[in-house]
């Protein structure tokens, strides 16, 4: 599949541009390739959060790697 990434930077310049305007963008080169790559999109956007429970009792999610509550660091396991 060939395709290339457009607006890849752009996210810098939101707030100056208009929201949608900065988001990343790939265009295909053949629109045969659309439904492998919308599959491979909704793979990457459908990807599992991370959690973990602080020592002071906060669930942290996403990708922190520090409690926004207390400042803990996450547990090497």
């Amino acid at each position: 599949m060939t395709a290339s990434v457009q607006r890849q930077y752009l996210g810098a310049a939101a707030g100056h541009l208009p929201p949608d305007q900065c988001l990343p963008e790939i265009w295909l080169d053949y629109e045969e390739h659309a439904t492998r790559a919308r599959a491979l999109l909704q793979a990457l956007q459908a990807l599992p959060q991370r959690h973990w429970a602080c020592r002071c009792g906060e669930i942290v999610e996403g990708g922190f790697e520090q409690c926004w509550q207390c400042g803990a660091l996450m547990p090497r396991d």
